[in-house]
């Protein structure tokens, strides 16, 4: 299938001045691939992905065409939770290489021209940090207890827990120390794992940490933060009851006494202007390489995620309501409009999102097999022409699904294991990557990769796809770079076009969108000329037959 007809345009993948992937708002356009780390790049033979591994494939994500690079946790960690219960943030888990294989990283993806973004874990450390060890040994009334939530508990004897909070893993969000003569005293507060302590962030000396670690990194040359947990960084006073004792979920939107508190703002206002101090990174192209940070809030309504965008703030938020929407198109079309509605008074670009490492990769939840593989290409290209930016999630390029039959032995998502807890689902996005050959672990690396990879993805490797005009990485290397060629994709507006019930179409300045997210085909005027579509077209005179859940690019 010939998937792109170039179009009649200079190249602009020097970026627009101001916004573009070059200028001083590079973030309201970019394109930003996430590496999970462990399952990336194996480059020791471990089997676990690493950053020597990450740094060897970034002529990859070069060539794939993205702006800039988010990598998930590398910090020293236990990893009770895939590296988000971090135990020093200054320094590079062995797992995962050391500082200088992160100096290194960072050096050669500024040489390629992409940026590099890493994941901060504000909301809560590990139980092995040094903080939160010392304050189990000093006991209650320690000063170090007062950096986290230490409470006594309920009853006679104060067996209950402080309050009726339960984790997002599931089961009560708080665990009773027993000191070192085996009696029990203080329960300290973890809205994830027991190995996850909340850090109190009412303490001075708290906030005065993560400054300095902000500019640990923002001194390495990293060029912004991906903020974990953004929402839930301030309880509410008192720690009060819910009133209802049900099990929260991981991707909560609800209203509770521990999420999108309004006292966050006033720390993000303080790490803001940190960011602005430090200015863009001396590469190439020269100027534009301004620092920021992505919070993932997870709140009640896009008004309340817009608040993290105002302009003394934050920079970008992730849409949630974005990732949940179904194969719909009335309901796209709401969070779409809702979406750039809720950004419009802050003045922050939209932000769009199919998949990341909490969630059951898109593919899937579009159905799975070859018709959840065709709506994920539409969806694809929908995305990559909405107005804003886009993360991509390692793997979507090549249609990966989720692996939904992992045995139970080899799991290690933390929420598989607690009693009431979740199904423990996320390990099925986070199989390793195929790079090549016919047998696992298909070019990972030398050695067996830590979660097992399904025989069928042979056919899926970069390797088998590349060159391939109907694999769906070439799919998304043609469309990213007529994203950067196409003068009216990128940050901006879009206007609906009339269209049939069950089709979206909108014009951007020089450009259509036309998806058909029906079961059938349907025939449509010619708006323009085709230049990309995820599945054949067939224009025929002045109308078009766009096939059951495809998606078409025209120039205008």
């Amino acid at each position: 299938m010939t998937q792109e007809l170039a179009p009649d345009v200079h190249d602009r993948s020097a970026g627009r001045p101001g916004e573009g992937t070059g200028g001083a708002g590079w973030w309201r356009s970019a394109v930003i691939y996430q590496v999970y780390v462990r399952s990336f790049a194996d480059g020791n033979g471990d089997g676990i992905g690493d950053l020597p591994g990450a740094r060897a494939r970034l002529p990859y994500l070069k060539g794939l065409g993205v702006d800039a690079v988010w990598l998930t946790p590398f910090y020293a960690s236990p990893q009770a939770d895939g590296g988000y219960d971090v135990a020093d943030y200054r320094a590079v888990d062995p797992m995962f290489g050391t500082l200088t294989d992160a100096d290194d990283l960072v050096r050669d993806a500024h040489a390629l021209g992409l940026r590099v973004i890493v994941d901060l874990v504000p909301n809560h450390c590990s139980d092995q940090h040094e903080w939160f060890k010392q304050a189990l040994r000093e006991g209650p009334g320690s000063p170090l207890r007062e950096r986290f939530h230490f409470r006594p508990g309920k009853g006679a004897h104060g067996e209950l827990p402080p309050n009726d909070w339960n984790s997002l893993f599931g089961g009560p969000a708080w665990t009773r120390v027993t000191d070192p003569d085996g009696a029990q005293e203080e329960w300290y507060l973890h809205l994830f794992a027991p190995e996850q302590p909340d850090f109190n962030w009412e303490h001075p000396a708290v906030r005065d940490e993560f400054r300095s670690i902000l500019r640990f990194w923002l001194d390495l040359g990293i060029d912004g933060f991906r903020v974990d947990v953004a929402h839930g960084l301030v309880k509410a006073a008192g720690l009060p009851d819910i009133g209802r004792n049900e099990e929260m979920g991981l991707l909560n939107t609800q209203e509770l006494p521990f999420f999108d508190q309004d006292g966050v703002h006033e720390i993000y206002r303080d790490w803001r202007r940190i960011l602005d101090e430090y200015p863009g990174v001396g590469v190439p192209p020269a100027g534009g390489w301004g620092r920021i940070a992505v919070a993932e809030a997870w709140t009640p309504t896009l008004e309340r995620s817009a608040r993290y965008l105002r302009p003394d703030e934050l920079h970008q938020a992730f849409n949630f309501e974005y990732v949940m929407a179904g194969w719909d198109a009335a309901g796209l079309r709401a969070v779409i409009d809702e979406t750039l509605r809720a950004m419009a008074p802050v003045g922050a670009p939209a932000t769009w999102v199919l998949s990341n490492h909490d969630v059951v990769r898109h593919p899937t939840r579009y159905g799975g097999g070859e018709r959840g593989l065709r709506r994920a290409r539409a969806a694809a290209l929908l995305m990559l022409a909405l107005p804003g930016s886009t993360y991509l999630y390692q793997g979507e390029e090549l249609g990966l699904p989720e692996v939904t039959d992992l045995p139970d032995e080899v799991r290690q998502d933390p929420s598989f294991f607690r009693d009431n807890g979740q199904e423990g689902l996320r390990d099925g996005c986070r199989v390793p990557l195929p790079w090549s050959g016919d047998r696992p672990p298909y070019g990972f690396g030398p050695g067996d990769s830590w979660l097992p990879q399904p025989p069928e993805w042979k056919d899926l490797s970069v390797e088998v796809e590349t060159g391939n005009p109907a694999s769906t990485l070439e799919l998304y290397r043609a469309a990213l770079r007529l994203r950067r060629e196409l003068p009216g994709l990128g940050d901006g507006s879009l206007s609906w076009l009339d269209s049939p019930e069950g089709v979206l179409s909108f014009a951007r300045p020089g450009f259509v969108c036309t998806v058909n997210l029906l079961g059938h085909a349907v025939e449509l005027p010619v708006p323009g000329r085709p230049v990309l579509a995820s599945e054949p077209v067939a224009v025929e005179g002045e109308m078009v037959r766009v096939p059951a859940d495809s998606c078409v690019w025209w120039a205008v």
